[in-house]
């Protein structure tokens, strides 16, 4: 094609009749445009986004850390510093004495007869807890998805993996604890409630969590001023659900607990 082009330019260079001149003139520009047609594409073209196939270094998740992802729906702590307003507002007292406290003061236990998150919902209070902080869940058939039978615990308390199997001798390996525990909870304040509120705080969600049994029986009733979860990353939100918890149900803290509740806020 260019060998032609040049060609027809040396005619139109030379010395021909007006008709062959403007022959070879026409035939040029065809010849032009025909090779441009042709014209190979390159990729020094900057209309056109080039995306190279040379193998980057690997970005899969394994090669950079992931963000923990939760699962559990345990409710979500507040902002420490909407937590530390909270904590302010609570009343400071001594404690009172344990004199007449009794669990059954507390209402049947996990009774789904309340008025917090999952009440009425034809489960007891202890399986929709199971249910929502176990993960790869089991039921008891013809129970409408009430009674786990297995499941797996991320426990919060111990930062342990356990598995939960429903039996006799084996259930109690996870147990749901009260948060505030209630006996902590009869000695500042709940005297004071009536009975459809001190069985609302026996089986509100935000006051309960599914935890390894063991490490639930060497909390027993204690507070914060003596007794926090050994896994170090929970405890802010463990206290910050103790202090949503007492702010909920008109309960104070002593100055030993608002003070180690402080410390453990000023870590967040």
């Amino acid at each position: 094609m260019t060998e032609m082009s040049e060609g027809l330019g040396t005619m139109v260079g030379m010395e021909l009749s007006p008709v062959t001149r403007a022959l070879a003139v026409v035939l040029l520009g065809a010849v032009t445009v025909g090779t441009a047609g042709c014209a190979p594409v390159t990729a020094d073209r900057t209309d056109v986004q080039w995306t190279s196939t040379t193998t980057q270094e690997s970005t899969y998740a394994e090669d950079s850390p992931e963000a923990p992802v939760s699962t559990s729906s345990t409710p979500a702590a507040p902002s420490t510093s909407s937590a530390l307003a909270t904590l302010d507002s609570l009343p400071v007292k001594g404690r009172a004495p344990k004199t007449g406290y009794a669990r059954d003061l507390f209402g049947q236990s996990w009774s789904d007869d309340v008025n917090v998150d999952g009440g009425h919902n034809g489960c007891d209070t202890r399986n929709d807890i199971l249910s929502r902080d176990l993960t790869d869940i089991t039921f008891k058939p013809r129970t409408r998805d009430c009674v786990v039978l297995t499941g797996t615990l991320n426990d919060p308390y111990t930062r342990t993996t356990i598995a939960f199997t429903r039996g006799q001798s084996t259930s109690s390996k996870v147990q749901i604890d009260h948060v505030v525990a209630l006996a902590d909870a009869w000695q500042k304040g709940a005297q004071q409630l009536t009975s459809e509120e001190r069985t609302d705080l026996a089986n509100d969600p935000l006051n309960l969590q599914a935890v390894d049994g063991p490490t639930n029986q060497k909390k027993s009733a204690s507070d914060a001023a003596s007794w926090l979860p050994p896994n170090k990353a929970y405890r802010c939100t463990y206290v910050t659900r103790q202090i949503e918890v007492k702010a909920r149900y008109r309960l104070w803290v002593t100055s030993a607990e608002r003070d180690a509740m402080r410390r453990v806020l000023a870590s967040c």
